[in-house]
């Protein structure tokens, strides 16, 4: 189907490609410089530690097939106690071998995740990505992805604990998000998006429909907020990332486009922010070093992660 005009213009404003080069793969995370992870280690100061991936277990899988063959996290021991010796009771050892989609948890998205009229992003290909996996914006591209996090608590800015089903982020919550930080994004940053969307996985009302659709999340509008603020990457406590249903009919998951295709700009999904957001709140420092470097997979199109902000 055509494209909403509208998508259209931002797409022309927003687009990277070739902005570090024609071979680049890595898109906006260029950002994230010596200066940029200086910064990072500057805003710690209390020492407190955060974990902010999601446990990876089949019963806490969030997975409900909304996403064809996206499997769930399942652990199957391969070997249990078994010893080395002639003597059973001496030293034995136990193996176990984990299954997952690479984005069925919290994850970062590769650039190669997502194409648009037989193109990734920078120009590459869509063919590029084969059976054999991803031969160009692969997730094995972004190497280490440590720079300065900044939580952007829109949910507390908008004085909700968690938005309406189907919210719409616009760029003015995202300047009220800085504001209640009192924070100004810098080039390299990456931002942490927090609808409290989270809530439904909390374990005495767990509901993962609730949780995946109808679901806040970010629109088209604030690609131009994410490139004007030189974001380096964007993650966000919701299953789908941006808001859905969709904005326009036109367009499927048109956000996906904007940031992967047209940005070079990595996203992530499922973080686990309230921990995070309540300390945030209590000392009101917003920023911190954020280590979200993901597995070294080889033409991954994505990678399960256990982000950690560190205050």
């Amino acid at each position: 189907m055509p494209a909403h005009p509208h998508f259209d213009e931002i797409a022309a404003r927003v687009r990277n490609w070739g902005r570090w080069g024609p071979e680049d793969e890595i898109g906006t995370l260029n950002l994230i410089d010596d200066e940029a992870r200086l910064r990072a280690a500057a805003s710690v100061v209390s020492g407190r530690a955060f974990a902010l991936g999601l446990p990876l277990s089949a019963s806490d899988g969030i997975q409900l097939g909304f996403v064809e063959g996206r499997a769930n996290p399942s652990l199957t021991m391969v070997k249990v106690n078994d010893p080395e010796t002639q003597d059973p009771g001496w030293v034995c050892f136990s193996e176990d071998v984990l299954t997952m989609g690479t984005q069925a948890a919290t994850h970062w998205d590769a650039l190669a995740h997502c194409s648009y009229a037989g193109v990734l992003y920078n120009g590459f290909p869509a063919d590029s990505v084969t059976p054999e996996g991803a031969e160009r914006d692969g997730v094995h591209r972004l190497g280490s992805v440590v720079s300065r996090g900044v939580l952007l608590d829109v949910a507390r800015a908008l004085g909700q604990d968690v938005l309406e089903p189907g919210y719409p982020i616009t760029p003015s919550d995202l300047d009220a998000a800085c504001d209640l930080a009192q924070v100004s994004m810098a080039p390299g940053d990456i931002a942490l998006v927090r609808t409290g969307q989270m809530v439904h996985l909390r374990p005495e009302r767990r509901d993962l429909v609730a949780y995946t659709w109808p679901s806040p999340g970010l629109t088209v509008e604030t690609a131009l907020w994410f490139r004007d603020h030189n974001a380096a990457a964007v993650a966000t406590d919701t299953f789908v990332f941006e808001v859905y249903p969709c904005q326009y009919e036109e367009e499927f998951l048109p956000v996906h486009v904007l940031h992967l295709v047209e940005m070079g700009l990595t996203q992530g999904q499922n973080w686990v922010l309230d921990p995070l957001a309540d300390d945030c709140a209590a000392d009101g420092r917003y920023a911190f070093l954020l280590d979200a470097t993901p597995l070294p997979l080889i033409g991954g199109l994505g990678s399960p992660l256990n982000p950690v902000a560190l205050k």
